[in-house]
């Protein structure tokens, strides 16, 4: 199986903004977010990640902000794919930045959230259309 291009990985089981954030939907009402592979390529080599202070068990709404990552190209808000309760962030992504990019789907997690209901997913990207929105770009 051949590599995807650079910044084109889009897996199978993950739904997308078009703001290039993805949420892995864990079981009825938990997913993981981070930003897409897509997202941290054009963004670059990523050297700071900041979450909102006193984000951990806060409600937030679709496409509330939750963190800032930033690059030497560009400070970059991060926002949540879903509404919902924020449940935990990555704290390793503040003291090791670089894991955005090594493993955006992986390691390179940001935050986990309890959704507030399947509503709130609806109108979220399918990888097919996430893939057509970066071909396009």
């Amino acid at each position: 199986m051949s590599k995807p291009d650079k910044g084109m990985n889009v897996p199978e089981d993950l739904l997308y903004t078009e703001d290039h954030e993805w949420i892995r939907v864990v079981d009825d009402k938990n997913g993981i977010c981070g930003i897409t592979d897509h997202a941290q390529n054009a963004l670059g080599d990523i050297v700071f990640v900041e979450f909102l202070s006193n984000i951990v068990h806060s409600k937030i709404e679709r496409r509330e902000t939750v963190a800032v990552v930033e690059s030497p190209k560009a400070a970059s808000d991060v926002y949540s794919p879903a509404a919902g309760t924020i449940q935990t962030v990555n704290r390793k992504v503040e003291d090791t930045p670089e894991l955005i990019n090594q493993d955006p789907y992986g390691e390179g997690w940001l935050f986990k959230i309890e959704i507030a209901g399947k509503s709130s997913l609806e109108n979220l990207l399918k990888p097919s259309e996430y893939l057509k929105l970066i071909k396009e770009g």
